[in-house]
């Protein structure tokens, strides 16, 4: 079975994972089509990078104000930029009572438990370590620990109209075939297609 720090484990090797991919990113990359509509890498890079930056802010009890989450597309160095927080993430969630610790996310309008909000990063940068690799041209290969964690969450977030709206964390679900593999069912119920090419 597996534990509170395992979750908080298996975040850290995906954030870890996906500043390696994102270390890969060349200038020339940055204007590249991304599996998120609408955004090119440098947009996605910078939504990571915020990302990042706010669950940060969150676990440091600062989630509530949001210049801790409006993305820098215009960011001079991104690939850096974006390297500083996921250690700054790493480093926040790492504290020792931070799972019990209440976690501001002003993308749900609420106040989450710290568990419950590093379960979200988890599920959020296991998908986008795919978005990035996908737009690479990278293996991509998150842990099964990971997979296996992300999964349940990925079936939980609520489908319907709300990912419609504009700013919707997620794209509508799409269907999950019999048999798919953890990640590709995961992408489906998150609104991204396995098949995607750039």
């Amino acid at each position: 079975m597996h534990t509170i720090m395992d979750m908080r484990a298996a975040d850290a090797a995906v954030t870890r994972d996906n500043a390696d991919a994102v270390s890969w990113i060349a200038d020339s990359d940055l204007s590249r089509a991304t599996p998120c509509a609408g955004w090119d890498l440098r947009a996605l890079l910078a939504h990571m990078t915020a990302q990042h930056r706010g669950f940060a802010a969150a676990a440091e009890g600062h989630g509530a104000d949001p210049a801790a989450w409006v993305p820098t597309v215009a960011e001079a160095e991104p690939i850096r930029a974006h390297a500083a927080a996921a250690t700054a993430v790493i480093a926040a969630f790492a504290c020792d009572d931070v799972l019990d610790r209440d976690f501001v996310l002003p993308e749900l309008g609420r106040t989450v438990p710290g568990r419950l909000a590093v379960a979200f990063h988890l599920v959020d940068y296991v998908v986008h370590g795919w978005d990035v690799a996908r737009t690479l041209g990278l293996p991509y290969e998150p842990g099964q620990d990971a997979l296996d964690l992300a999964l349940p969450i990925a079936r939980a977030v609520p489908d319907g109209a709300a990912r419609l709206q504009p700013g919707a964390a997620f794209a509508p679900g799409l269907p999950v075939p019999p048999g798919a593999a953890a990640l590709d069912e995961i992408l489906l119920l998150l609104g991204r297609n396995p098949g995607w090419r750039p």
